[in-house]
């Protein structure tokens, strides 16, 4: 089992936001009897003072993140977080997966602004958690849209996607994939095939003993320098950060 704490998460003062990407858990919250179940592609919000524990399934394997924030600041109390746990099956999974990632890193590396950055990231989190809770569900058709547009992208995310594409993936128009898309993973269609060129880029960086420029070719980027570009805006660092790791 894994769990990643992003921030410490047994203070009073602070609320937490857990995203599941492996298996499934229960939580015991503190004053409820019965626990709740998180599961994976769950993104879930605990108020403060919930003093959460894992209620331990033998033999089951999982990955949670948590992010514990405090709450006393201007930009949460205008969010209007609700006072009682609820929890969702995020439709911007991937989106929210790299969010905490990038998070973890900024906390374990504590580059220079890390703290500052890393609050731009909560409160992006928080926003667009509530922003979701508060629409409820996708409708099951949107739903399947959008993961036959996610599918026919990591297919092909080494290669240009367009509107076009994702328009005819679904029988539907350009401007409407795109719209929908856009709702629907908060990103957009360029957007998300560079998250996934990203996701990539760091595996074969730590994984492989390709050069950075040849990673570079291989993702589709024509320029090496327009690679290390968005790498570093998605990164906060260079792709030979990563690469000198395994030197």
């Amino acid at each position: 089992m894994h769990s990643a704490a992003v921030r410490p998460m047994l203070q009073d003062h602070s609320g937490m936001l857990l995203l599941m990407t492996y298996g499934g858990i229960q939580l015991k919250l503190a004053g409820k009897d019965e626990p709740i179940a998180l599961r994976r592609g769950e993104l879930a919000y605990l108020p403060p003072g919930s003093q959460p524990s894992v209620v331990q399934q033998e033999g089951k394997v999982y990955e949670l993140y948590v992010l514990g924030f405090t709450v006393d600041r201007d930009e949460i109390r205008q969010l209007e977080l609700p006072a009682a746990h609820q929890s969702l099956k995020t439709i911007r999974y991937d989106w929210m997966l790299e969010r905490f990632r990038t998070l973890a890193e900024e906390d374990k590396e504590r580059l220079s602004n890390s703290t500052i950055r890393g609050w731009g990231i909560v409160l992006e989190l928080l926003a667009l958690w509530s922003r979701e809770n508060s629409t409820g569900a996708a409708a099951p058709a949107t739903a399947r849209h959008l993961e036959r547009m996610k599918e026919f992208i990591q297919d092909r995310y080494r290669e240009k996607v367009t509107k076009e594409d994702l328009g005819r993936c679904i029988g539907r128009t350009p401007n409407y994939a795109a719209t929908l898309f856009r709702q629907g993973t908060g990103q957009t269609i360029s957007g998300y095939v560079h998250t996934q060129r990203m996701k990539t880029a760091v595996y074969m960086l730590t994984e492989s003993l390709l050069t950075i420029e040849e990673i570079a070719d291989y993702l589709g980027y024509g320029e090496v320098s327009y690679f290390q570009r968005i790498f570093r805006r998605s990164f906060g660092m260079p792709p030979s950060h990563y690469a000198s790791r395994h030197e």
